[in-house]
Order: C-alpha cells, then structure tokens, then sequence
C-alpha cells in the first residue's frame, strides 16, 4: 500500500487519462493542425510539466533557513513543455503497442512524456541512412534511442551528461579490466565476444553497439543500457541507464538503489558505503519524507531528512542547479591506483578544466544545508590525510615494486599469469577503493576492516613475502643484477618511516591520550577558562 496519500492521489489521476484512452479513444478527437481532421491528443497536454511545476511551487512552502535568513526567491526553471497533440505517428504506434507489448505501454502512459504528448515516433524516428535504421511498419526507426535523441529536447541536460565521466566509461573496453572479463575469465563465444564482457562488464560501462548487416542489432552488444554506451549514430552514454524506460522518473533517478545497480560490489560498493552511513540509516528511517517526486528537489528546502547519492553529486541546492556532470563536486580521484587531485591529468595535458578547489567547495555547499561549517570542514580534512596515507603507505610503494619488477626482469610482459599482478591487484583495485570511498562517504568499516586493514594484510603478508621469492628465483635463473636492483627498492621501503614497524624497528610517534591527561579530554583545559 502506498503510504504517502499525495502520491497516490497522483497516480490516480495519472491513470484515469490513460484509461480513457484505452477505452474511447474517440473522446480524444480535437481539431488539430492536421486541416481539422480528428487528432490523437489533448488540446492542453495531461499534467504538462509547467504546470506540475507551478503546483509544487505553490504547495511546498518555502522552509526558513537556521540563520533566520529570508526564503530565497527561485530563479525560474527551464521547462521542456512537450508538444500540443501527439502526433499521427505515435497515435498510431500507441494503438498497436497498447496491446503487443502492454507495459511499455502503461509505462509511458503515467510518465511526463505522455502529459508532454511526446509520443513513441518522436524519441525513435530515424533517417534511413542511419547504421541502425530499420522498417517498422510504414515507419523508419531506430531500437536505441541515444543521448543525442535525447538532446533535441534536452539540450542542456545532454551537453552536461556529454562531459562527465559517465559518458566516457565505456572506455574502459580494451583496458587491463577488461582483459579480465575477455581473456582471463573468459572466451569468444558470443559472435566473436566474451559474453562476461556484454554481460559483465559493458552492462554497467556501455557496450560498442554492433549493428549487423540488416540494421538489425548483435546481441553481443544490445541489449545495453551501460552509462558509456557507444551508440551507432557516434553519441557516447545512455540517459536510461538513470532514467528506465519508458516511464524516464526522476524520481527513480533519485533513489539510491538506481545509483546502486552499478556502484556496488568488492571493488567499488559505493551503494553498501552510503547504506552503512549515518545518510543511507536515515534515509531507510525518513524516506517517506524526502518528497522525492517533487519538480525541483533542492536540499533544505523540499527535503532535510537525509541526502541521497543525486543529492551530493548532481541535485540542486539553495545556491547551485542541478548538473548531469556527475563529477561536477568530486575534487579527488578514487578509482586510479594512485590517488590525484580529480584536474591533475587535465592539467598535465595542458587543459582547462574545473578546478579541484572549486568543485570542493560546490561538495560542501551541498554539506553545509544540513551541517555545521566545522563538521564540513573537518570532514574533507580527514578525508584528505586519509587518501594521502593511502597513497604513501601502500599505493605508491606498490606501484613502484611492480614497475620495478617488470623494468628489471622478475615479472613478464603477460598480465595477470603471475601471483605477484593478482596481490598488487586485490590491493589497489579492491581493498584500496573500498578504503577510500569508505572515507569519502562516512562509512568506518569500509575504510578501516573492508579497506585499510586487507590492504595492510594483502602488502605486508602476500605482496612483500612474493616479491622476496621472486627475488630469490632471479638469482637463481642468473638475473643477478635485476634481483639486487629489486631488493635495493624493497629495502628501502620497509625501511622507511610508515613501514619499519615490520622489521620490529620503532614506529613514528602517533598522539594518544593517557591516564594522566584524563584520556585527552582535558588537553585544551586552557582555552576554555
């Protein structure tokens, strides 16, 4: 049962349009641009987005913040208001589709494009000479309907997807990840394919769309609906990667478990960080307070009871818009073996982009709606040492071991057939993402048991007794010189500061309280007199 009686109220009107076009399609009979001949349509569209727009304005009181500040008056939003009627063509699709394939049918039937009377042949026409283009009926269509589809309604939102790193992941098709998913697990058995890449890997990344000679789609490369989609008409992404077809919610974008069908998992669990943080517990408590369906959706004004991953990366505040570049606030890398500032490799290239330091400051005007300025700035502190420790404890030690390894001869060119590829692996790729999005996201477990301490295990208990093996087989096999080179490196990382408590040497001192300070709670006993 629905709990919230606004909604269902709403789906109830959603639905009583959408029946009375089942059952008397005649009633919808207007004259039309089409020299007064009967039109599929309204003459005003169902729940046009302005006017639902209007509505939440007027219904959802502007909340007063802390400060005592007067409300903000909102800047007007850009709406796309759809069309007057639904066109011949659609009407036509809709008559057939309502009974061959009935929930694409209902589905599009309660959602905005409906009320906007954009109908099935606006979002799939195509030309005939597009690779994809194919005979449906009397009609020239495409299956996909890709981002650049999308973009002649929604220009804006598609020129920000455009930028982000959404729309490149599907580079990630012939990178050493990948070569997991094709060689090391798996075989081309699915036209020319591994099917644990299609499935796998390119369901979340974005497939190269394959269209075989009759316009007809591989199926070693569709069904995909992967965020770095490549599509045949040369457009990168997929909007319904966030936004499932046909109904397209925002609301559904919104929730977490849509970020979650991706960022999940050992080496990314971006969804089990945030449930295990104090954001996703109230969330589960208060979701039925986050007014998710609202049309604007701003933080610290239609709802406080707890963020959700759009809220963060990509929805509005008091002070920002909304943005499809969803590292738009991301100020670090923490997917990369070694951790950058997120501008580095733009600027090493010679780049103009964003600056990390502004896209901190958009993450904390996000923060600052629900947080004290200390709580925000102590935050991204300790978040920065953390990553720093990662990268000079075990990142860049261990790239710099590997490297080594396969410069001096004790590692060869073939990757993962040695044990030592598969330790530095586990350590950056999974323990070591877990570690840092766990400090990212507020989640304790996930950046000290999950992240911190396997990794710890992974360096000092496999990856460091590993190397001295095959340092000990070098010499054997006569690679004398590549052997000492190694061992030089090794040495002088266990003998630097962070790693010199494993050769039972004295580790730098660490500050922690003790009896006679009263456990450390009265340390700064001065300034408060």
């Amino acid at each position: 049962m629905n709990r919230n009686p606004i909604r269902a109220l709403r789906q109830i009107v959603a639905v009583t349009p959408l029946l009375l076009f089942v059952w008397a399609p005649t009633l919808f009979a207007v004259n039309g641009p089409y020299g007064g001949q009967p039109q599929y349509g309204w003459q005003q569209p169902y729940y046009p987005q302005a006017q639902a727009q209007a509505q939440a304005r007027q219904s959802q009181p502007h909340q007063q913040k802390a400060t005592g500040t007067a409300p903000r008056e909102e800047a007007p939003l850009k709406i796309s208001k759809g069309f007057k009627h639904l066109s011949k063509e659609s009407a036509t699709c809709a008559s057939c589709h309502k009974e061959k394939t009935a929930g694409i049918y209902d589905q599009w039937g309660h959602s905005k494009h409906y009320g906007a009377n954009v109908g099935c042949y606006e979002c799939h026409k195509a030309d005939k000479g597009d690779k994809d283009a194919i005979m449906h009926k009397d009609f020239v269509i495409s299956v996909i309907v890709s981002p650049k589809d999308c973009g002649q309604c929604h220009e804006q939102e598609v020129e920000e997807f455009s930028k982000s790193h959404h729309a490149s992941a599907g580079n990630i098709l012939g990178s050493l990840d990948n070569r997991l998913a094709e060689v090391v697990e798996g075989g081309p058995l699915l036209n020319g394919s591994s099917p644990v890449t299609t499935i796998g890997c390119a369901g979340c990344h974005g497939s190269i769309v394959r269209v075989n000679p009759d316009g007809s789609l591989n199926a070693a490369s569709w069904p995909n609906t992967g965020i770095g989609r490549i599509n045949p008409d040369g457009s990168k992404g997929s909007c319904s990667a966030c936004h499932l077809r046909h109904n397209f919610d925002s609301e559904q974008a919104r929730h977490p478990d849509n970020c979650g069908r991706c960022h999940l998992g050992p080496d990314h669990p971006q969804k089990e960080i945030y449930e295990e943080s104090a954001h996703g517990v109230a969330f589960r408590a208060h979701e039925d307070e986050m007014n998710m369906d609202s049309a604007k959706w701003v933080v610290g004004e239609d709802y406080t009871a707890a963020p959700t991953c759009a809220t963060c990366h990509m929805s509005a505040t008091p002070d920002l818009p909304i943005s499809h570049d969803i590292g738009e606030r991301i100020s670090w890398n923490l997917r990369a073996p070694i951790s950058t500032k997120i501008d580095a490799k733009a600027i090493k290239e010679g780049k103009q982009v964003k600056p990390w330091l502004q896209r901190r400051k958009d993450m904390k005007n996000v923060c600052l709606n629900c947080h004290g300025s200390s709580t925000v700035e102590n935050h991204f502190e300790q978040l920065d040492s953390f990553v720093e420790l990662y990268n000079e404890k075990f990142a860049k030690p261990g790239k710099a071991l590997v490297t080594a390894m396969l410069k001096h001869g004790l590692l060869d060119k073939t990757k993962f057939n040695e044990e030592v590829e598969w330790t530095w692996f586990y350590l950056w790729h999974h323990e070591g993402r877990r570690a840092r999005h766990g400090a990212a996201m507020f989640a304790p477990d996930y950046a000290h048991w999950e992240g911190m301490f396997e990794m710890a295990h992974r360096f000092y208990i496999e990856m460091v007794p590993q190397i001295k093996d095959r340092i000990r087989e070098a010499r054997t096999e006569g690679n004398t010189k590549g052997a000492d080179e190694v061992e030089k490196l090794l040495n002088v990382t266990l003998e630097s500061e962070l790693h010199r408590w494993y050769l039972g040497k004295q580790p730098p001192k660490f500050w922690r309280p003790s009896d006679d300070d009263n456990h450390g709670f009265m340390l700064n006993k001065s300034t408060k007199k």
